[in-house]
C-alpha cells in the first residue's frame, strides 16, 4: 500500500466512523415522537374553595402593604377535571403575596391530588388588582401564568403550561377560579 493511500485511510477512517455515529444519533432523535398535548379546563366556585390558612405581616413602609402566606383547598363534588383519564380529587394552592391594598405580585404552587393517589404540581406567578367601583365596593381579581413542573406515579414526566384567572376576597376567605392547562407526558 502506498504512503498516499495509507495516509488517506488514516484520515478517512476515523472521519467516516464519526460521521456514521453522528448519523445514527440524529436518526434516533428523528425517530422519537413529539409527546401528545392534552388540555384541561375547569372552574372552581367559591363554595368549593376555601382559604385554610392565612398569615399576614404588615411591611410598615406604607398603609396596607402586606406579605401574606396562604393556603387554599379546592374540591370537586361534580365535574372534576381529569389528567390523562384520572379525576382530580382536590387542589391545594400554597403561595406568598406581596400586596399593597390587594394590588401586586404573588407566587403560588398547586398540588393536584388525583383519585388514584398520584399528584401533579404547578408553579405560577400572578398579579392581583383591587378595583374600586364608583359605589365604593371593591373587586379583587388576579391573573396567572406558569408551568406544570412534575408529578408522581403515572405522571412522573408531566410538563406543560397553566393559566388562570380568579375573583377573590382574602378577608372573607372566598375565591373562584377559571384554569386552563396544556400538558404532555415525557417518557
Amino acid at each position: 500500500m502506498s504512503d498516499f493511500l495509507r495516509e488517506g485511510v488514516r484520515i478517512l477512517l476515523p472521519t467516516t466512523v464519526g460521521l456514521v455515529f453522528t448519523m445514527l444519533a440524529f436518526s434516533d432523535a428523528w425517530g422519537q415522537q413529539v409527546p401528545q398535548k392534552h388540555q384541561v379546563s375547569y372552574q372552581v366556585s367559591a363554595e368549593n374553595s376555601k382559604f385554610t390558612q392565612q398569615h399576614v405581616i404588615a411591611v410598615g413602609d406604607m398603609p396596607e402593604h402586606q406579605l401574606r402566606l396562604f393556603e387554599i383547598d379546592r374540591s370537586f363534588p361534580t365535574n372534576a377535571p381529569m389528567f390523562d383519564g384520572v379525576q382530580v380529587r382536590e387542589v391545594w394552592t400554597r403561595g406568598l403575596s406581596d400586596y399593597t391594598d390587594t394590588n401586586g405580585p404573588a407566587t403560588a404552587y398547586n398540588e393536584y391530588v388525583l383519585e388514584n393517589g398520584d399528584k401533579v404540581f404547578t408553579r405560577v406567578s400572578l398579579v392581583a388588582q383591587n378595583v374600586v367601583s364608583p359605589d365604593g365596593s371593591r373587586k379583587n381579581s388576579s391573573t396567572s401564568a406558569g408551568l406544570v413542573t412534575g408529578g408522581t406515579g403515572k405522571f412522573l414526566g408531566i410538563r406543560g403550561t397553566m393559566r388562570s384567572s380568579s375573583l377573590f376576597d382574602a378577608k372573607a376567605g372566598k375565591t373562584e377560579t377559571q384554569v386552563d392547562i396544556e400538558y404532555w407526558i415525557e417518557k
